[in-house]
């Protein structure tokens, strides 16, 4: 392979990589890479890729499907940016994909269909990337974005067996921002919280597992960098195909309404007003139109605090995980608000 070519694939890794550390969540991180499965990278015509309604909802596990929440998460996939660098230092910003199209095919099954834009194209396709497929397989698992991530930014160095990045750079790509662990007790919490929190993950449910110590130190003992030691990981022995990971996903009731009433219906119906656009998103989507509006602004407040990037789909995500949680517990009907506010000022406590 010519020197220049391993540039361009780096370049493209890189480029790609940057885009998943700003601004998707590990629902769309997960669809990127499903996307990037389901594509030849020999063959531009491609592009599209068509997911049964049911494989979407599994994918980007929604608590519940209807229009509103299908709106919300294809337009923030097709909000996604990247950042190709210019020769003179600059760079130039695109669109990940440039359509998103939910609909009934032909025998009136609904369909989620997505297309590349024409500026990404050279990032996905003319060369075999088997980075893309190997991530697929192990990220599939990954609870979270920040896991995600750890995975990608290590196993580019799985064959060195090293890596030292600075404490700052890392936090960038992880996309944990600058207020985040910056109290007395900070780098504690982000030890245990983050490094910690991913070397668990990828041990149990990745092929690489890694150490880590300080590298480079500033004042007082400040870590300036992060030594990773990368190795095989020799007890990961399940792969885990896309067919099976679908398939273990909960699959929505109101799934059936949207196949057999039309979304038309779904839109027609009679909805609360909760006081604010967002507010009417966590109350319908993730809440089911269970509380009122003054204490749905309320669970939108701590949902704010307890999901500092305020992306509106991962504080749904979120909301529906602290209720599904909840109902494990099944508390009484007059205390569940209560109980779901306690909740969640524990996690903002934690």
């Amino acid at each position: 392979m010519s020197k220049i070519y391993e540039t361009a694939i780096v370049e493209k890794r890189n480029v790609l990589n940057e885009l998943r550390s700003n601004n998707m969540t590990v629902q769309e991180l997960r669809f990127f890479s499903i996307y990037l499965s389901r594509i030849n990278p020999w063959d531009r015509s491609t592009r599209v890729v068509r997911f049964p309604i049911e494989d979407f909802q599994r994918i980007m596990n929604f608590g519940k499907l209807n229009i509103g929440q299908l709106r919300a998460s294809t337009d923030s996939l097709l909000t996604k940016l990247v950042h190709v660098p210019t020769e003179r230092g600059g760079y130039t910003a695109f669109q990940l994909f440039k359509e998103c199209r939910i609909d009934q095919d032909d025998d009136g099954k609904w369909y989620m269909e997505i297309d590349a834009h024409d500026k990404a194209l050279p990032l996905m396709f003319d060369f075999k990337s088997h980075y893309f497929k190997y991530e697929l397989w192990n990220a599939l698992r990954l609870k979270s974005a920040n896991q995600v991530r750890m995975y990608e930014i290590l196993k580019q160095y799985e064959s060195i067996g090293k890596r030292e990045i600075e404490v700052k750079e890392l936090r960038a790509l992880l996309g944990v921002s600058d207020h985040e662990y910056s109290d007395r007790t900070g780098w504690s919490n982000f030890k245990k919280k983050v490094l910690d929190s991913c070397q668990q993950a990828l041990k149990e449910t990745t092929d690489i597992c890694f150490t880590y110590e300080r590298g480079r130190t500033g004042a007082g003992g400040k870590w300036l960098t992060i030594i990773f030691y990368i190795s095989r990981n020799e007890e990961y022995i399940d792969q885990l195909t896309l067919e099976e990971f679908i398939d273990m996903q909960p699959k929505s009731e109101i799934i059936d309404a949207l196949h057999d009433n039309g979304a038309e219906n779904i839109i027609e119906e009679k909805e609360e007003d909760y006081g604010s656009e967002l507010a009417n998103f966590l109350g319908r989507d993730a809440l089911n139109d269970e509380f009122s509006p003054d204490q749905v602004r309320v669970l939108q407040d701590l949902t704010m605090k307890a999901v500092p990037s305020h992306e509106h789909i991962e504080m749904c995500n979120y909301l529906v995980s602290q209720v599904n949680k909840m109902n494990v517990y099944s508390p009484q009907k007059e205390k569940r608000f209560s109980y779901l506010c306690r909740m969640i000022e524990t996690d903002i406590e934690e």
